[in-house]
């Protein structure tokens, strides 16, 4: 069983994301995203910098965002074919809730910029253990859009950057499991040689 709730550690030990393109409704209420987000806010964050927003694209915003995505790519590649759009037009449009979540470096500070990217990813993380954790599915993508300065400053602007999409809802059916890496080819005992 996946996301299996029933303890903190058989969460952990059983966390699985989902795919956006099978989440179907429902999904989290306005009440359970602000929840959501509240709840990452307990993310680590070294000198209390918070270098991370969320953006909730709702429903009825979703065509106006695979126009833009397209608008974007085509900008890029001109010549981009039927299916690439296509592709952009399913994203805009998977699941029923999708945030955006921006890295929004402090650059003013004493702290490193790797540190606040670390925390940004565990923000990110985050909200996808408080999509679980309130019954839900959830997915964390990036790609092409995530490293699009057009598609950044639909959200933000620079030095901003987009940490990535998360899409939550309901499972259309099981979770599969995924291949995991091998503990020993990750863990190790230092030797001090």
């Amino acid at each position: 069983m996946f996301n299996d709730l029933s303890s903190l550690n058989s969460y952990l030990s059983s966390r699985r994301s989902g795919r956006p393109r099978n989440m179907i409704a429902p999904g989290p209420s306005d009440e359970q995203i602000k929840d959501i987000v509240a709840t990452a806010l307990r993310t680590p964050d070294h000198g209390k910098l918070a270098p991370w927003r969320v953006i909730r694209i709702d429903s009825d915003q979703r065509s106006l965002l695979a126009a833009e995505l397209a608008k974007a790519y085509q900008s890029e590649k001109p010549d981009a074919g039927r299916l690439e759009l296509e592709a952009l037009e399913t994203m805009a449009h998977q699941a029923p809730t999708l945030l955006v979540v921006l890295f929004s470096p402090v650059t003013s500070t004493k702290i490193p910029l790797w540190e606040q990217e670390l925390s940004c990813g565990a923000f990110s993380m985050n909200i996808i253990h408080a999509i679980h954790a309130h019954g839900f599915v959830g997915g964390w993508i990036t790609g092409w859009p995530s490293y699009n300065d057009d598609v950044r400053d639909l959200f933000g602007k620079a030095p901003e950057r987009i940490a990535g999409f998360i899409f939550a809802g309901t499972a259309d059916g099981e979770l599969a499991e995924r291949p995991r890496p091998e503990l020993k080819t990750v863990l190790s005992r230092w030797t001090g040689t």
